[in-house]
């Protein structure tokens, strides 16, 4: 009995040495699931710093803050472009809009049924896929490959009642699309529990309420009326709207925005959007942050929450009056351009970190798919943000990201503005396409608030020519 005690004992000693000697290998493999779960919860417009853990004064978004709470949270994420159809295929495919095809927001729904996208690769392996929301590449309707459970709407959609394919059958809804769209993603959960899912919901809000014609043009040039759920109506009406310095900026320097446009009054404080328009964004995105908050909770009902990897991000940002502007959200500013990212997965991400590290687009489709451990020959822009995610900090990650737009005529303050623009943690350098002598340089380090265009700087010589060869690199 002593000696088997001893054993026992030894044995014990053993297996704890080891445990000590190698907890982090022992853990990963016993707990991370080798095909995770995953929900991506896509939302339009929604600028980076509009949520309570990005420090917003007063916007109460504590499910999405639950999110950033129990997972991680990226400050320096940014879309690749900054516009709605581009960027959604960017997103999807991980590829940049000069590779994929999607240029602008003009109908292309015949090109988007060709698209290769990360959850057509999910689907192939195994895993229930579905969409539910806005796909916005192409104004039809229809169910794109690689879905195996499709609810979404033609073009922008509406903000009430609205007309779903649900799996290939129009249906008339009554009440707020969030709260149509919330609903249709859980009933995807509660139907499926048998195999690994991927589910993408693309929120309408916070998009104002407006058609958008085959050309690319809407129906309400303003673009300025938004549209929350009636319960809503009065969130935040005696809450003050916070405004960046850069809403002051004389825009000296900017010689693009300076164009006469006829029929436009110039930029200015007075061209910005409006406390109420913004306070209706807020309004919309209390919705959005409910519907989160009923999947968490379903999903921890069902015992799969940590088995789940969940994203919460946009598309791009949106003006609030910086530089004078409000819905011409095209531009490369920083407003327009930075997201939020918020992802949670206990497995692999220890609770409240923080990146630093640039997240683009382009890069959710190859971390989907890592994650998911699918393999596939497709060709990606983006890089796999699971070694950020794991807490580690590559030498070699990306020191630069690529912003593009292709210019439309939907906003006349915008025509011939297409560019192409590189921001590295220092420096932001913008391209344009067809404005001559007009390129503009920014030390984003020193004037985070874009206030000084130095391209024309004698000392700023060489930093284009780098940032000339970066943008040459990164296009290729």
């Amino acid at each position: 009995m002593r000696c088997f005690t001893r054993f026992v004992t030894l044995q014990t000693l053993v297996w704890l040495g080891l445990t000590v000697a190698f907890p982090l290998s022992y853990s990963f493999a016993a707990e991370v699931p080798q095909h995770p779960n995953i929900v991506v919860v896509l939302v339009d417009d929604l600028r980076w710093d509009e949520l309570g853990c990005m420090g917003h004064p007063f916007v109460r978004t504590p499910h999405i803050d639950r999110i950033a709470r129990e997972g991680a949270r990226f400050r320096n994420a940014f879309c690749s472009t900054p516009l709605c159809s581009p960027v959604r295929a960017c997103l999807l495919t991980g590829r940049y809009t000069h590779n994929h095809g999607i240029l602008d927001n003009i109908n292309r729904s015949e090109h988007s049924h060709t698209l290769k996208t990360f959850p057509q690769f999910l689907q192939k392996a195994g895993y229930e896929t579905a969409y539910v929301g806005k796909w916005h590449m192409g104004n039809d309707d229809t169910a794109r490959p690689g879905f195996d459970y499709w609810v979404s709407m033609k073009g922008q959609g509406t903000s009430f009642d609205p007309v779903l394919n649900v799996n290939g059958e129009r249906k008339q809804f009554q009440g707020h699309t969030t709260d149509v769209l919330n609903q249709k993603a859980n009933e995807f959960l509660e139907q499926n529990q048998d195999k690994p899912f991927c589910l993408y919901i693309a929120q309408k809000a916070l998009h104002p309420e407006l058609t958008q014609r085959d050309d690319g043009s809407i129906t309400d040039p303003s673009a300025a009326k938004f549209m929350p759920a009636k319960r809503h109506e009065t969130l935040y009406s005696n809450d003050a709207i916070p405004r960046r310095l850069n809403v002051k900026d004389d825009l000296k320097g900017k010689t693009a925005l300076l164009r006469k446009i006829p029929g436009l009054p110039p930029l200015s404080e007075e061209t910005g959007t409006s406390d109420e328009v913004i306070r209706d964004r807020l309004r919309m995105l209390a919705g959005i942050d409910e519907g989160v908050g009923m999947l968490l909770d379903l999903l921890e009902k069902q015992g799969r929450l940590d088995q789940t990897v969940f994203v919460f991000t946009s598309d791009h940002g949106y003006w609030y009056g910086e530089h004078g502007l409000s819905v011409e959200r095209r531009l490369p500013y920083e407003e327009g351009i930075r997201v939020p990212l918020l992802v949670r997965y206990p497995p692999l991400v220890k609770a409240g970190t923080l990146i630093d590290e640039f997240a683009v687009s382009v890069d959710l489709a190859p971390t989907m798919l890592d994650l998911a451990h699918v393999k596939t020959d497709q060709k990606f822009d983006g890089l796999s943000l699971v070694p950020l995610l794991e807490g580690k900090h590559p030498a070699d990650w990306r020191k630069s990201i690529l912003v593009e737009y292709n210019s439309d005529t939907v906003f006349p303050r915008l025509d011939h503005m297409g560019y192409k623009a590189v921001r590295t943690t220092r420096w932001k350098y913008i391209q344009f396409n067809d404005l001559e002598g007009m390129d503009e340089l920014y030390d984003v380090q020193n004037d985070p608030y874009e206030f000084k265009n130095v391209i024309n700087d004698p000392g700023s010589k060489a930093v284009v020519k780098q940032m000339q060869a970066e943008l040459k690199r990164l296009m290729q």
